[in-house]
């Protein structure tokens, strides 16, 4: 355990997931101001090793690698992070929704949800995209909406179990309206599930968009995001470079941080299962 200002005591793990984790969201903030070179300039040779100048050498263009890494992590981060508070948003809402009013609302709802979940995620987004611009907006959307879906089920399932309890059932019996159920009964009770979802929504939000890139289907150039400067750069394996490992180590790291954090978070908010009245 490692004791942190206004945090507490915090376990070792939890604790270099967190400093990781920092140190991306202060990468993805503030990239363009501690970026050595902008990211689309070509300042050197191709593949060029590591040095005094470029900490982490050249990508395939000849721009500084280190620059692309902080303006990846920036597109990266801001994407996922968009896609996944629209995931949120939309499948948590609809999920406590269909446990509350239920009936032909809810089967409708659950069928649509099986539904796409049917489909392959991956595949789905490749076909969506290959008819709509891969802009960021729609990267977004399509994600949101995609993993929506995982959202409203966790939301549904557990707003069904809280619906039933005593104190929900006080609430209706008061004439509390289905919104104020929603939001000041289950909603606070169901925080410590979602809390967790809300970390491995994000961690798979981020393997999409890079799969996404990867493929050619996510962010476009000049920009990029850490898939697709693996993809750029991938060609170099052959002959000895390293530069497409780094932004996939980055990806596994970002992963395994926020992990760390989010099963933190969810020992520290695993008292709200018990359940209070709102």
């Amino acid at each position: 355990m490692i004791a942190l200002p206004w945090l507490g005591r915090v376990p070792i793990g939890a604790a270099i997931g967190l400093f990781f984790t920092i140190v991306f969201l202060f990468c993805a903030i503030f990239a363009q101001w501690i970026a050595p070179y902008p990211g689309s300039l070509i300042i050197g040779g191709v593949w060029e090793s590591s040095s005094s100048r470029h900490w982490l050498g050249t990508d395939n263009l000849g721009r500084d690698l280190l620059s692309r890494m902080i303006y990846g992590a920036q597109v990266t981060v801001f994407i996922a992070a968009m896609a996944t508070a629209l995931a949120f948003s939309l499948g948590s809402i609809l999920g406590f929704a269909a446990a509350v009013i239920g009936g032909w609302f809810d089967s409708i709802m659950s069928r649509l949800v099986d539904l796409l979940m049917s489909i392959p995620t991956l595949i789905f987004g490749l076909v969506v995209l290959s008819v709509l611009p891969s802009t960021i907006p729609v990267l977004i959307f399509v994600m949101g909406f995609l993993d929506s879906t995982r959202v409203y089920r966790l939301s549904r399932a557990v707003a069904a179990d809280i619906n039933v309890m005593d104190f929900v059932e006080a609430a209706k019996l008061r004439g509390e309206g289905r919104m104020w159920i929603i939001f000041r009964e289950i909603l606070p009770n169901a925080l410590s599930p979602l809390v967790s979802e809300l970390g491995l929504r994000f961690i798979y939000a981020v393997l999409f968009l890079s799969a996404l890139s990867f493929l050619g289907l996510g962010v476009q150039p000049p920009n990029a995001d850490w898939g697709g400067m693996v993809r750029e750069n991938r060609e170099g394996i052959v002959f000895g470079i390293g530069a497409a490992l780094i932004p996939a180590a980055a990806i596994a790291a970002l992963a395994i941080s926020v992990n760390l954090v989010a099963d933190w978070v969810l020992n520290r908010t695993s008292s709200l299962k018990g359940g209070r009245g709102g």
